[in-house]
């Protein structure tokens, strides 16, 4: 793929466009230093606060260059809310994230306390998990030098790599976090009254502030009479577990998952209860008067916020949205929701990385999971679900673990290429993704726990937990490959639907409150690992639907050349973002 528009094209310069070098000089106002390529002296421009949004338009309009900046986060949204929009940039903390723990490179960057994070404080204890979301403060300010001894760093690291995939992967992530600030800006189209609606209908009406809403009012004067303690509190779970058990109902905890299996009167309006009460604290009227303004839910998402490369959100809770408020994102007047999802998006990335003919094959088609039925490996959808999800999140007990030995007769490729993810993990080894991105190495109590397990003196506990501890790092490894090139996949899918949907003609119909970059465009609204959803003008649905299955197939074109293998998507048009029961 050419360097054309956004797209995730290499970040080295050659037969690119010039790299635009952005800082702010001690003296606070901003400098920018153009480079043809790496090696050429810079061009350097110096102006004021005020005059960077205007040096910025004029040098986006002349040049398109690569706007590289320490990050995209606090550079981008004042261009977006004075109507700039970039095509290309390089995010110097992103990227340093990436490339500073790479174990593929020659000469991996250095360790900088001053780039590890936004705020140039090193945290080396930190040992994020699988799932944890990394929190980025506000930007530091550096002099335009440091800018361009970290970008030319970052193209030795580069350079150094033994294929071209870990730039696509930088300049990915950064065209990632040109989105996110993108989607921030335009937000997702939010139906105040429909939410209220909702929540009146659940919940009944909104309560005085530190009441509960009168249908959990209810529900706890029930549960109440089914435990016989009408002063119970059922938002406590110690003072709850003690009345279940003082009942007969002897659960090890509260969760939804425990009490469903319990026959007991109280069950049903429990379950209810928790159910209004995970709705009321997390989506409840506290929260729309919090995130929602001007029709727009405009959260902040997180790009690689997750070890694997998965976007994370710092606010608003973007990727947890309940299913049953999403009739709530609802489309401006002469405008509609175009929504896609990816079905089985982990499993069939599995496919592809390990070259699996059996797997792909049973990748055919839009559900993975009767496939695998078909393969003969298990009997039922359930049974395939369950055995697959087991492989990928490394599954020893259950019935997860009682089907995944099944998958390793039928998909030996697929299998062997997490178990072997495994074993490097429980071994104190990095694995990586397909394009490069590395797991993290085991922290410093990991170590000394397995250096002690070792020893001649030994007990039988301290090797228990350090083979505990090896066992969690190998399942940690074994889903960090697949779900690292999955976030790899939506990542050039999201490049490839913006670039896409940039060539579109305005709308005949604006959409005021989407801002003065998204207002007559249709644009990307709304990302969750394998679901997009863009806002676009009534006569340009068929267009944009389009564009999301063709950025898709281009998607796995890119990451997986000459291979085939089927990403199917589930389009949908319609004016609210409701999913079916």
């Amino acid at each position: 793929m050419s360097d054309a528009g956004d797209r995730p094209d290499a970040v080295t310069p050659a037969a690119g466009p010039p790299h635009a070098l952005v800082a702010r000089a001690p003296s606070g106002r901003w400098v920018i230093a153009l480079h043809a390529d790496v090696d050429a002296a810079g061009v350097i421009t110096e102006v004021s606060e005020r005059d960077l949004v205007p040096q910025v338009r004029e040098l986006e309009q002349r040049l398109s260059p690569r706007w590289t900046v320490r990050s995209l986060r606090t550079f981008y949204p004042p261009l977006l809310a004075a109507g700039v929009r970039v095509r290309r940039a390089h995010d110097l903390l992103l990227c340093h994230a990436i490339l500073r723990d790479t174990a593929s490179l020659s000469h991996p960057l250095p360790p900088s306390g001053r780039w590890l994070r936004a705020d140039g404080v090193e945290d080396a204890a930190a040992q994020p998990s699988l799932f944890d979301a990394g929190a980025v403060s506000a930007e530091r300010d550096d002099g335009i030098d440091e800018v361009r001894a970290q970008w030319r760093g970052q193209l030795t690291a580069l350079a150094s790599a033994p294929d071209s995939r870990l730039a696509l992967l930088c300049a990915a992530e950064s065209t990632g976090a040109l989105i996110a600030e993108e989607m921030t800006a335009a937000g997702l189209p939010w139906s105040t009254a429909a939410h209220h609606g909702i929540l009146e209908q659940q919940l009944g009406p909104r309560p005085l502030r530190g009441a509960r809403p009168a249908r959990m009012a209810v529900l706890a004067a029930e549960i109440g009479r089914c435990l016989e303690d009408p002063t119970l509190n059922p938002d406590s779970p110690p003072r709850l577990l003690r009345a279940l058990h003082r009942a007969g109902v002897f659960v090890d905890s509260t969760s939804r998952w425990e009490l469903s299996r319990v026959e007991h009167p109280v069950v049903a309006p429990l379950l209810e209860y928790k159910k209004l009460a995970r709705l009321f604290a997390a989506n409840g009227w506290a929260w729309l008067d919090e995130w929602v303004h001007d029709e727009r839910f405009r959260p902040i998402y997180l790009t690689g916020g997750v070890v694997t490369g998965r976007w994370a959100s710092s606010g608003g809770g973007a990727l947890q949205i309940p299913r049953q408020l999403r009739s709530a994102v609802r489309a401006d007047a002469g405008w509609t929701l175009v929504d896609a999802d990816v079905a089985q998006l982990e499993p069939r990335m599995l496919a592809a990385m390990s070259r699996d003919s059996a797997m792909v094959e049973a990748a055919r088609g839009r559900d993975l999971y009767e496939g695998v039925v078909r393969s003969g490996a298990v009997a039922t959808r359930d049974e395939a679900k369950y055995a697959v999800l087991g492989a990928m999140y490394g599954a020893t007990t259950g019935k997860s673990g009682q089907l995944v030995p099944r998958l390793r007769t039928v998909y030996p490729r697929a299998m062997g290429l997490v178990d072997a993810a495994a074993r490097s993990g429980e071994q104190g080894g990095v694995v990586s993704t397909l394009l490069g991105r590395s797991s993290p190495r085991p922290d410093d109590a990991w170590r000394l726990a397995q250096t002690q397990a070792s020893g001649p003196d030994a007990a039988g506990a301290e090797e228990s937990r350090a083979r505990s501890r090896a066992r969690d790092r190998g399942r940690f490894t074994r889903n960090f490959i697949v779900q690292g090139t999955a976030a790899e996949w939506a990542l050039l899918w999201l490049a490839e639907v913006r670039h896409r949907l940039m060539a579109l003609p305005p709308a005949s119909v604006p959409a005021a409150a989407s801002g003065p970059v998204f207002r007559d465009r249709a644009h990307l609204a709304f990302f969750l690992h394998d679901e997009v959803i863009v806002h676009a003008p009534i006569e340009q649905a068929e267009a944009v639907a389009g564009i999301l299955r063709d950025a898709a197939d281009a998607a796995t074109a890119r990451l997986f050349p000459g291979f085939a293998i089927d990403v199917p998507l589930d389009v949908h048009v319609a004016e609210d973002a409701a999913k079916g029961a």
